[in-house]
């Protein structure tokens, strides 16, 4: 069985981050990704909160920066899959279809993946028409008419990409008012591609081999109707990815991983940091911060 210091499961922002502090103390740490470096960072379009970055930077060529940052410091990353995790005592063993290893400390950074509205007609649909990354998904539906489902910063982001292609972008909120930061809301009321329909719910995606309409409820005064559209988009939240965990730290009601100031979970030495923790702000420069924190305190606990 393969030992080492410190295990990092994830290699988004939080992950990178965690293994490029982790290098650079020179632990004996290695980052295990099943995908691509980079996570839900790979499928953002334009960065524009990034701090020092005036004029925007892509997704992809921040995951890319952020990866070779911590590789130039040494840091392994191995494609692999975690299936379970065990525990020994003070260590802890890792499963992995390509053999176990163990471990003395752990960083939790698996992510969160895009929320499912649960409507009829939404698992049926899904890649004949409706997504959830309007940058993987966008160019499909030039000059053609699509839906957004979202009131908050990741819908008003993809609906604002969305109109470099779409001819029309319709953003369908429940509420009264987005809850998106104030500048992204303002570009969304400026901008004359988009028609925010207020007050409004998701009932129905319909369509025989792809999406032709939105069955949709006026919550005010519980009237329906079908809106016709050719693509259909839902930015209605995250769902963490922690449930190859079973239970082993302790979460709140959602799935989310609880973490005191340290990143420390509720079981010693198994750190969390992202979108994968109880918190108020998912964003990439907050999970970039729980990685460093993370990967110091697991330092400080390995020289303890």
């Amino acid at each position: 069985m393969e030992a080492r210091e410190l295990v990092i499961v994830g290699g988004g922002p939080a992950g990178l981050t965690a293994g490029l502090y982790a290098a650079r103390a020179r632990l004996d740490a290695v980052l295990i990704e099943r995908l691509s470096p980079g996570g839900q960072m790979l499928t953002t379009d334009m960065v524009e909160n990034w701090p020092g970055d005036l004029e925007a930077v892509s997704g992809f060529d921040l995951s890319d920066r952020m990866r070779k940052h911590a590789q130039h410091f040494g840091l392994e990353i191995v494609n692999n899959e975690v299936s379970a995790i065990a525990i020994d005592g003070e260590h802890k063993i890792i499963n992995t279809p390509k053999g176990d290893i163990r471990c003395k400390a752990l960083i939790l950074c698996p992510g969160a993946s895009p929320r499912k509205l649960g409507v009829p007609g939404e698992a049926e649909l899904t890649g004949k028409g409706v997504s959830y990354c309007g940058t993987c998904d966008g160019p499909f539906y030039r000059e053609q008419e699509v839906a957004c489902v979202g009131g908050g910063d990741t819908a008003a982001e993809e609906a604002l990409f969305l109109t470099k292609f779409a001819k029309k972008v319709f953003l369908i909120h429940r509420r009264d008012q987005l809850r998106a930061t104030g500048i992204l809301a303002e570009r969304v009321m400026q901008n004359d591609k988009i028609e925010v329909l207020w007050s409004q719910a998701p009932l129905a995606f319909q369509g025989e081999k792809g999406v032709e309409s939105v069955r949709i409820r006026r919550l005010k005064d519980n009237s329906e109707y079908d809106l016709a559209v050719q693509g259909a988009f839902v930015f209605v939240g995250t769902v963490p990815n922690t449930q190859f965990l079973d239970g082993l730290v302790e979460m709140d009601g959602q799935g989310f991983i609880i973490t005191d100031k340290k990143q420390e979970t509720s079981l010693p030495g198994v750190f969390a940091a992202g979108d994968c923790c109880a918190k108020i702000l998912r964003q990439i420069v907050t999970a970039a911060g729980d990685g460093a924190t993370a990967a110091f305190a697991a330092q400080r606990y390995l020289e303890e």
